[in-house]
């Protein structure tokens, strides 16, 4: 069984690496909700196991599936060796959100014989609560950190705050970006002020520096503004940020706003903060087509057509050697995007997944449907029980 540690991780050396470092797997999940994956969730299956394949092209992917669907989806990925498929229940398919976030011990430590590698169990909240979470029942999705975390037998953190992977984005150098649109909404830690927040994320997170964004991509309202859609490092010291040229864009305001902030400040080593920009494809909007393929069962918001679905670039997976954005079908938009992340990432295969439209219908885009495990610096003997 997995130990639940009582410290903090940085009291026990621990932080969260950067994204770019080197992965031992990434974990998904798999999406079958017909309230909220249209046509009973089939096309976004469909993209779902592309990027599945994708990621498998540079490191192990663990792709979680309910016990209804394990079967078809086991035979689906039998012959892909570097995909395993593991039973496990949720209410929805989000892991970047519902999975823990992983620290990784960078120092020897006199204080803790755990494992090198551990996880940071959050409180979930479905995006809101009660009163403006997504669906009603997120009961199976609070259990899934703890899950992931037992079969892999790395050391608990479990933290009493409510927060989602995709509201964070770290440096592995100390600094970490968020938004105040998602993390001070009252609908997730009302009790907390912002410095008891950050706070949290210092000792959590290893960090040192928090640099707070006013807020998160336009009608990116399921998750109240997550970082994940908005701004992410790309290397210590440079973000890659969603922009437009569109002053009458809603989110032109957006984008200036929070480059005003980024170029304003300095990252926890005083470098001053480079911007690449990328454009957002569209605006894209729900089709009526799209939202009648969804079955309203009253147990999770509703999806209306004509709404502006919250697509970015930004939202990609960095695996080990490779980026696995999404595609959207703005052929202009998307080639553009293509030639930012090759710039970007000079050393990693850039491949862009057709139809990831399909995942932003649902609330996200692939960040928010993966959680990088990353590869211990050493083993130590918690991974052998």
């Amino acid at each position: 069984m997995a130990k639940t540690i009582l410290e903090s991780p940085l009291s026990l050396g621990y932080r969260m690496p950067a994204e770019w470092e080197p992965h031992e797997q990434c974990w998904l999940g798999w999406p079958e909700r017909p309230d909220n994956w249209r046509d009973n969730a089939g096309p976004a299956q469909k993209v779902f196991a592309d990027v599945a394949f994708a990621i498998s092209k540079f490191e192990p992917v663990t792709l979680c599936v309910s016990s209804a669907q394990y079967e078809k989806v086991y035979s689906l990925m039998n012959n892909k060796p570097s995909i395993r498929v593991v039973e496990m229940s949720m209410n929805d398919s989000w892991f970047r959100d519902i999975g823990p976030t992983f620290v990784r011990r960078h120092m020897e430590s006199s204080l803790s014989n755990e494992g090198w590698v551990a996880g940071v169990d959050w409180q979930f909240n479905c995006w809101g609560g009660p009163e403006e979470g997504c669906y009603d029942d997120w009961s199976l999705d609070s259990l899934v950190a703890k899950k992931i975390l037992e079969i892999e037998k790395n050391p608990r953190f479990a933290h009493k705050m409510v927060l989602e992977g995709g509201s964070i984005h770290v440096d592995g150098e100390g600094t970490c970006i968020t938004t105040e649109e998602c993390l001070l909404n009252p609908n997730r830690n009302p009790d907390m002020t912002k410095e008891d927040i950050e706070n949290e994320l210092k000792q959590y997170l290893g960090v040192k520096k928090v640099i707070w964004l006013p807020r998160g991509l336009f009608g990116d309202e399921d998750t109240n503004g997550h970082v994940d859609n908005m701004c992410c490092f790309i290397k210590p010291g440079a973000v890659l940020l969603s922009w437009t040229d569109d002053p009458s864009d809603q989110q032109h305001e957006r984008s200036l706003e929070a480059l005003s902030v980024l170029s304003g400040c300095t990252d926890a080593k005083g470098r001053k903060i480079e911007v690449v920009k990328i454009h957002v494809p569209g605006p894209l909007y729900m089709t009526e087509e799209e939202a009648q393929g969804l079955v309203d069962k009253g147990h999770a918001v509703p999806r209306k057509a004509g709404t502006r679905l919250a697509a970015s670039y930004v939202n990609f997976y960095i695996a080990n050697d490779g980026i696995v954005a999404p595609k959207f079908g703005d052929t202009k938009r998307d080639h553009e995007a293509y030639a930012v992340l090759r710039e970007a990432f000079p050393n990693h295969e850039v491949v862009m997944v057709e139809g990831a439209r399909e995942i932003v219908l649902g609330g996200g885009n692939i960040h928010c449907i993966t959680q990088q495990q990353p590869a211990p610096l050493r083993r130590s003997p918690i991974h052998n029980i």
